[in-house]
C-alpha cells in the first residue's frame, strides 16, 4: 500500500545508484590473495577491479553482496561464508557515470575455486594481495581498508578460523596469521595462547592429519563458540613484543 505524504516531492532531490563492492579474501600456496574481476565495458575497460554490481529494486545491501560472491566464484551456496559489512563510500566523484554510493563487504573463502567473470566483468581471477594495485575508481582504498579490518579482527575474534577448513590443525591456523599479518610467529607461543583462549578452537576426538615430514599426525581442531577472544591473540610489534 502506497503512502501518500503531503508536500513531499522525491523528485527534488539528485537520483544518485548504490552499489555493492567485495574485497573477497583467500589464501593460496601460503599467500593472502584477492578476487579481482577485469572490466569489460566503460568506465575503465581494461582495468582490474574489485567484484560488485547496483543494488536492485528488491534487495537488501547484503542479499546483493551475496549474489554477486556467487557469481564470481561459482559458488552456488554462500550462506555460509563470512560476510560482512565494511563501510560505505560516497565521494561524489567516485564514479565517473554519476553519482553513485557503495556499500562495500569483506568476505572470506576457505577453499576458494576458481574465478569466474560475470555481468560487465571480462575475466575474473585470484591475485596476490601485494600485487592487487591500480585498480578502478577508489577500489585500491577499499582494498585496503578490508585488509585492515581482517588484520585488526584477528587479533581480538576468532575470525582467522574462517579461513580454514571445518577442520584444522594449528599449524594450518597459525599460518593464517602469519599470512594476514604478514610476520613470522613462534610455534609453541602460538599453540599455547591459542589452546589458553576459552572458546577460540575446540579439539576434535580422535581425529589428526599427517602434515608432512616424519613427525606424528596433528590434531584436529574446529572453531568454538566464542565470539569475542579473552584475552586477545595481539600481533607482534616489528620490535617482536605483542601489541
Amino acid at each position: 500500500m502506497d503512502v501518500v505524504l503531503d508536500g513531499y516531492d522525491k523528485h527534488a532531490f539528485e537520483p544518485f545508484a548504490v552499489t555493492v563492492d567485495l574485497a573477497v579474501f583467500t589464501i593460496r600456496e601460503g599467500t593472502l590473495h584477492v578476487l579481482l574481476v577485469e572490466r569489460g565495458e566503460e568506465p575503465y575497460a581494461g582495468r582490474w577491479a574489485l567484484p560488485g554490481g547496483f543494488l536492485r529494486p528488491d534487495e537488501s545491501a547484503e542479499r546483493a553482496a551475496r549474489r554477486e560472491l556467487g557469481e564470481e566464484t561459482g559458488l552456488t551456496d554462500v550462506t555460509g561464508l563470512h560476510l560482512e559489512q565494511l563501510r560505505t563510500y560516497s565521494e561524489p566523484d567516485r564514479d565517473p557515470r554519476m553519482r553513485v554510493v557503495s556499500v562495500a563487504f569483506a568476505a572470506l573463502l576457505p577453499d576458494a575455486p576458481e574465478a569466474h567473470g560475470g555481468g560487465d566483468a571480462a575475466r575474473a581471477r585470484w591475485t596476490p594481495y601485494e600485487a592487487a594495485r591500480d585498480l578502478a575508481f577508489d577500489h585500491d582504498r577499499i582494498l585496503a581498508d578490508a585488509r585492515d579490518r581482517i588484520g585488526a579482527k584477528l587479533e581480538y575474534t576468532g575470525l582467522a578460523t574462517a579461513f580454514c577448513p571445518p577442520e584444522f590443525t594449528l599449524g594450518e591456523l597459525q599460518q593464517v596469521y602469519e599470512t594476514v599479518w604478514g610476520t613470522a610467529l613462534d610455534r609453541p607461543n602460538f599453540r599455547r595462547k591459542v589452546l589458553a583462549t576459552p572458546g577460540f578452537v575446540e579439539a576434535v576426538p580422535g581425529a589428526a592429519r599427517l602434515t608432512g615430514g616424519r613427525g606424528k599426525p596433528a590434531a584436529l581442531y574446529r572453531a568454538g563458540a566464542a565470539a569475542a577472544l579473552h584475552p586477545p591473540l595481539l600481533r607482534p610489534t616489528p620490535e617482536g613484543r605483542p601489541a
